[in-house]
């Protein structure tokens, strides 16, 4: 009888969790879970976590399949030549496939006094440092929020339902992702709830100080609180072992989502570049793409050639405080509509799709191969054309063998 075959998934969040759940609909796979925290986190909830209005936290028991060993650590390298995983808190784990999701985190800011004094809101720890400080702010002092992205709206929106006075300095324009209409619904929430927001070109920070935020146009705003948003980065593992990723850091990838280096690893969710093409990091592409980096996984242990990668998005949700929300549609490929779902309606959709990507891995866990959600889309055709322009007709693709 043939040992197991053991597949290593590192990083535990929407696309990790996904990948090991949906791996386990084989008995002869073994899978291991590596994550530093024992806990899952609710990323798209963070934003509330800081307000204190939701613990942004789930226990693994909820979402993760009673087969996965989960082992509560970081990876410190990558080691594929050897097919093992070094520890950071000593020993090695070998795999015979990898899974790499290991997500992302708040970009390096290289405004002069961001990392000093800003505050970001990324992670879990990035959070929970946070929550204190506002809380010790007192209920007038001026609170700046940089970043106009959907973590940053949360965030100023959240804050100033609280009564606080809030300040959102945009950088540029509010809300790129969403169609004007979209914006200005979202612009005139903001304003209902008492957020001044700074749009424009002047807007883009040049420095942070202990009490102050400064600005291109030259204006100074005084800031006793300041949330930095502005940009997500990621881990940067696989440049440390010496794998290919695209400028960000992100394991490239062919559109299988299998490491142009090495056909034994595999990339998921904001960690991950198919063909230099990353998708929009966010937890609507990251079960998709879990669920398909697993596949890819299940068929090279089959011995066949994995199926391309094939994703469709719905739109974009961004909740405006605890009773008002958008959901901006957009086509297939992520172009943001001219229709949207706002106020009530759009918090109340904002608040089914977070709990609905908790409950997709809560599905998963209980039957492995049930998510079909990455297979309902053909490949977009706007995506087709920029693989031929950059590939010549030819996607990246890594040598396919067992």
């Amino acid at each position: 009888m043939s040992e197991n075959t053991e597949v290593v998934v590192i990083g535990g969040g929407y696309a990790g969790v996904m990948a090991a759940n949906r791996l386990t609909s084989r008995d002869d796979v073994n899978v291991t879970l590596i994550n530093p925290r024992p806990s899952f986190v609710e990323r798209i909830r963070l934003h509330q976590l800081v307000a204190g209005t939701h613990a942004a936290v789930t226990d693994y028991k909820e979402v993760l399949g009673e087969r996965v060993r989960l082992v509560v650590d970081t990876v410190t390298r990558i080691d594929a030549a050897g097919r093992a995983l070094t520890l950071e808190h000593g020993g090695t784990v070998r795999y015979d496939h990898l899974v790499y999701a290991v997500g992302s985190g708040s970009a390096d800011p290289r405004v002069p006094g961001a990392a000093e004094f800003a505050h970001p809101i990324a992670t879990l720890e990035d959070a929970w440092r946070l929550r204190p400080v506002v809380e010790a702010a007192s209920a007038k002092a001026p609170l700046t929020v940089v970043g106009a992205g959907p973590t940053g709206i949360e965030t100023a929106a959240e804050l100033a339902e609280q009564g606080r006075a809030v300040t959102l300095v945009c950088g540029g324009v509010l809300g790129p992702y969403l169609h004007p209409r979209g914006r200005r619904s979202v612009a005139g929430r903001l304003a209902a709830l008492g957020v001044t927001v700074l749009d424009g070109p002047g807007t883009k920070v040049t420095a942070v100080t202990r009490d102050a935020v400064r600005l291109a146009d030259g204006r100074e705003l005084p800031s006793e609180v300041t949330v930095w948003t502005a940009g997500f980065g990621v881990p940067d593992l696989a440049v440390r072992s010496g794998l290919s990723t695209d400028a960000l850091g992100r394991l490239l990838t062919d559109e299988t989502l299998t490491s142009v280096d090495d056909p034994h690893i595999v990339a998921a969710g904001d960690s991950a570049a198919p063909s230099d093409l990353p998708l929009r990091m966010s937890c609507q592409a990251a079960g998709p793409l879990g669920a398909h980096a697993a596949d890819t996984v299940l068929s090279r242990i089959d011995g066949e050639r994995p199926a391309t990668l094939t994703i469709g998005f719905a739109g974009q949700c961004i909740s405006l405080g605890r009773r008002f929300g958008i959901f901006q549609f957009a086509d297939k490929e992520d172009a943001a509509k001219g229709i949207h779902l706002g106020g009530r309606s759009g918090a109340k959709v904002k608040e089914f799709i977070c709990k609905g990507t908790v409950k997709q891995l809560a599905d998963e866990a209980r039957k492995p191969g049930s998510y079909r959600l990455h297979k309902m889309f053909k490949e977009g055709r706007r995506r087709q054309e920029q693989l031929r322009a950059q590939h010549d007709g030819t996607p990246a693709t890594a040598e396919h063998t067992v």
